[in-house]
C-alpha cells in the first residue's frame, strides 16, 4: 500500500508537503505544476487516504464516462476533463473508480457518489441514481433536475469570435458544426454552440443558414462537411467557426487539398483548444475550455456534496478564452 513517503520520493518533495497538499492546505506555497503533479502521482500509486489520521473524507467515486476508454483516446477534451477529476480527487481522500457508458448497470455497491462525465438519456440518468443519489454531472446540464452540474460557457466565448471577424470586416461567417446521441441512442443532444453562434450573428444582422453545416464532432466529418463548403466556390465564406478542434482538422485538410489559402481566403476558428489545435498545421486559433479545472471544480461540489447537510445544489460555469493562432489573420 501506497504512503507519503513513496509519494514524496516520485513527486521529489518531502512527505510533509504531500501531507498538505493531500490535505488540500491552499496556505501550502508551491507552485500548481508541483500540487497537480503530486495529485496525479497519488492517484497513479492508488493512494488512500485513510492511511491519514483524517479518516472521515475516504469515500468511493464512480467516474462515469459516456465514451469507451478507445474512444476516449481520441477526444482530448473528455481525456483532460477525466484528469482534472483524478489530481484532484486524492486530496479529498476520494478513490476513483472508471465506469464506461456500457458499464453504468455495474457501478459499485458500496459507491459514495458518482462524477458523471459526458451526455446521457434520462434512462441511464435514473440508472445511475440507483446506486446513488449523489451525482455531480459534466458537460450535462441536469440541474433542473436537482444535480449538481459542471460547464462551460458557449454564448460569451463564441460571441467574441463573431465580434472578432466583425471587426476583421468578415460578415459571411460559416459555422461547422455538431449533433450526437447518448449512448444508448435514447437522447438527441444538440450542439450549444449553434444556438450560441446564431445569436451573436443575429446580433450584428449577419445570419445565414446557409453557410451551416452540420457533422458528428468526428475528424472525418469535419472534412466532409469542409468538402460540401468548398463546392459553394465564389460562395465559400471568409471564416469558419468549427465546434471542436477534431473537426477543425478535417476541415483544414479539405481546404488545403483544395489548394485554399488559410487564412488569406479563409479563417477558421475552432472550440476547445486541445493540444491538437497546437499540432495542425497552421496552427489553431481556438476558444480556450478549462477543460482540467471543469474536472477539479466536480470534485470540489462533490466533497461538498457529501460533507455538508446544508449543501445547495449549483450550477458552475466557467469561462472561455480566446486563443489566436495561425489560422486567423
Amino acid at each position: 500500500m501506497a504512503t507519503l513517503r513513496d509519494i514524496a520520493d516520485k513527486a521529489n518533495v518531502s512527505p510533509a508537503t504531500v501531507s498538505r497538499v493531500l490535505n488540500n492546505d491552499l496556505t501550502l506555497s508551491v507552485t500548481d505544476k508541483t500540487r497537480n503533479n503530486i495529485l496525479k502521482i497519488a492517484t497513479e500509486l492508488n493512494y488512500r487516504k485513510a492511511n491519514h489520521p483524517n479518516k472521515r473524507f475516504q469515500k468511493h467515486i464512480a467516474l462515469v464516462q459516456w465514451y469507451s476508454e478507445s474512444k476516449e483516446q481520441d477526444d482530448l477534451y473528455y481525456m483532460t476533463v477525466r484528469e482534472g477529476i483524478e489530481q484532484q480527487a486524492p486530496g479529498y481522500g476520494f478513490e476513483i473508480t472508471r465506469i464506461f457508458h456500457n458499464n453504468i448497470d455495474k457501478i459499485p455497491n458500496d459507491t459514495d457518489g458518482i462524477i458523471a462525465v459526458g451526455k446521457f438519456s434520462q434512462e441511464q440518468v435514473s440508472t445511475m441514481s440507483q446506486a446513488s443519489k449523489n451525482i455531480v454531472f459534466i458537460d450535462d446540464d441536469q440541474f433542473a433536475d436537482g444535480f449538481d452540474t459542471v460547464l462551460t460557457d458557449f454564448r460569451y466565448g463564441i460571441k467574441k469570435v463573431v465580434d472578432y471577424f466583425v471587426d476583421q470586416e468578415i460578415n459571411d461567417i460559416g459555422l461547422i458544426y455538431g449533433e450526437e446521441q447518448s449512448t444508448d441512442g435514447l437522447r438527441t443532444i444538440a450542439d450549444f454552440r449553434y444556438n450560441s453562434f446564431k445569436k451573436a450573428m443575429l446580433s450584428h444582422n449577419i445570419f445565414n443558414d446557409k453557410i451551416y453545416f452540420k457533422g458528428d464532432f468526428t475528424k472525418d466529418s469535419g472534412y466532409q462537411q469542409m468538402k460540401q463548403a468548398i463546392k459553394l466556390q465564389d460562395d465559400l465564406p471568409h471564416a469558419f467557426f468549427i465546434s471542436n478542434d477534431l473537426m477543425s482538422a478535417g476541415a483544414l485538410q479539405a481546404l488545403q487539398e483544395a489548394n485554399i489559402n488559410i487564412p488569406d481566403r479563409v479563417n477558421i476558428f475552432s472550440f476547445d483548444n486541445t493540444s491538437l489545435a497546437r499540432y495542425v498545421n497552421p496552427e489553431l486559433s481556438s476558444v480556450d475550455v478549462a477543460t482540467v479545472q471543469m474536472g477539479a471544480a466536480a470534485v470540489d461540489l462533490m466533497e461538498n456534496l457529501l460533507t455538508n447537510p446544508n449543501h445547495v445544489v449549483k450550477r458552475i460555469v466557467l469561462a472561455t478564452k480566446l486563443i489566436f493562432r495561425q489560422s486567423t489573420m
